[in-house]
């Protein structure tokens, strides 16, 4: 099956030099834009491209996998490609996601709904031969003179999750798509999937029977959306915990302010102390993930404060007047 290139610096509208730096700003920028809570209509079509300024920001924001994707290139379907890029990556890895070449049925798996395109799937996410698609075949063997039963092999994939869905939970419809390559016969299958509230990195949510098919009257694998949580311009995780950096301009950190923060419930008023110190953590009750006691963690505010790069000639006066009038001496 066809699988269409994903150009992730066109997704974050960036050259292929960008740097690091660049890279993350971008993100912020687009997936703020584009964020499902931030815009009032469109929300679906909201929804579709923050997944896909995440997917290329997971990418690109990885030096090792950026390196794997810059390898790949565009035409990265055409033989002398191939090899280079089986060279970059170590490999395509023979029989994918489980079992033994030659063993039982051989079928690609193809997945929609999860949040990421089935290049990134194929390229990027767990197990599969770059070149050859998703595969899952029985595991177990054949003994001499008859078939054994053989159980389907299990497939994984990987689901991304929003903050905002760990926060609430919610419903999700996964499409998968099963496609023999000897005979392009091709099976669709849609479920409707729960993504529990509270739900954490790495969790298996499983769909039993969904995987490959067994031999001999062996029963089906099961399938297994890996859950990836959705990178947020704001925040980072910690567990149930939320940690949100904020910046501050020496004046509001000297004379104190309020700042208006958003969090997963709303915007809140932040008050600031006069005097409030760089790494200085604020905490919100609360205001975090779901945690396996039935409450909330907490979101933590880091203070940073920000000098300008550059001063016009005004400025420059103001803050020799002010370094000449105060008594604060910073190192002793």
């Amino acid at each position: 099956m066809s699988i269409k290139f994903k150009d992730y610096y066109q997704t974050l509208g960036l050259s292929k030099d960008a740097s690091a730096d660049a890279i993350k700003k971008a993100f912020r920028d687009l997936a703020r834009k584009h964020h499902p809570d931030k815009v009032q209509e469109g929300k679906a079509a909201a929804e579709s491209r923050f997944k896909e300024i995440n997917e290329a920001y997971e990418v690109l924001k990885d030096p090792e996998k950026r390196r794997k994707y810059d390898t790949l290139g565009a035409d990265w379907d055409q033989p002398q490609r191939r090899a280079q890029y089986s060279r970059g990556w170590g490999g395509p890895g023979g029989a994918g996601v489980g079992g033994q070449p030659g063993e039982g049925d051989d079928f690609e798996f193809h997945f929609g709904g999860t949040g990421y395109s089935d290049f990134f799937e194929q390229f990027f996410g767990r197990g599969g031969d770059p070149f050859e698609g998703r595969r899952g075949r029985p595991s177990g063997r054949r003994s001499a003179g008859f078939d054994q039963p053989t159980r389907g092999h299990d497939v994984e994939a990987e689901i991304m999750v929003t903050l905002e869905e760990v926060l609430h939970g919610s419903t999700r419809q996964i499409s998968l798509r099963k496609v023999d390559p000897r005979t392009a016969v091709e099976e669709t299958q849609t479920f409707q999937v729960r993504i529990p509230k509270g739900v954490r990195e790495g969790q298996r949510i499983r769909l039993a029977g969904q995987g490959g098919t067994g031999t001999a009257g062996g029963g089906p694998g099961d399938l297994f959306l890996i859950v990836r949580l959705a990178l947020h311009p704001d925040y980072r995780v910690e567990g149930d915990r939320l940690i949100c950096d904020l910046d501050l301009a020496p004046w509001e950190a000297v004379l104190g302010t309020k700042v208006s923060l958003d969090t997963l419930d709303g915007r809140v008023s932040l008050k600031i102390q006069p005097g409030s110190q760089a790494g200085r953590q604020l905490r919100l009750p609360e205001r975090g993930l779901p945690n396996r006691e039935g409450g909330r963690g907490d979101l933590h505010v880091i203070l940073h404060i920000r000098v300008p790069e550059s001063v016009g000639a005004t400025e420059r006066t103001r803050w020799e007047e002010l370094a000449s009038a105060s008594d604060f001496h910073p190192r002793g």
